[in-house]
């Protein structure tokens, strides 16, 4: 979206995250072109958890997904922790 709330009509190049190059396991992912933006999925055996930064790295939107039932959550704080912790109470907490 443009910053007046409209969509764009002309079509962009979509580019991709990708991983650092120079990290022997690499667990984050960054935007090309513009490295505060981040991108990390964990996991365990119940939940994925899905964390992306805002485009300036100073917020985080988190996307907790049950396994099993595939029922979603999306929760947005300042920090990370607060963000997954959030996500994922409220994922569980009406199951």
């Amino acid at each position: 979206m443009h910053a007046d709330g409209e969509r764009g009509t002309r079509r962009s190049r979509w580019t991709s995250f990708q991983a650092d190059p120079e990290q022997d396991k690499p667990r984050i992912l960054y935007e090309q072109g513009n490295p505060a933006h981040r991108l990390r999925v964990e996991h365990n055996e119940d939940t994925l958890l899905v964390h992306l930064s805002d485009e300036d790295g100073q917020g985080w939107t988190v996307l907790a997904v049950d396994r099993a039932t595939r029922r979603w959550v999306v929760a947005h704080a300042q920090r990370q922790l607060e963000a997954a912790e959030d996500a994922h109470s409220r994922l569980y907490r009406s199951a």
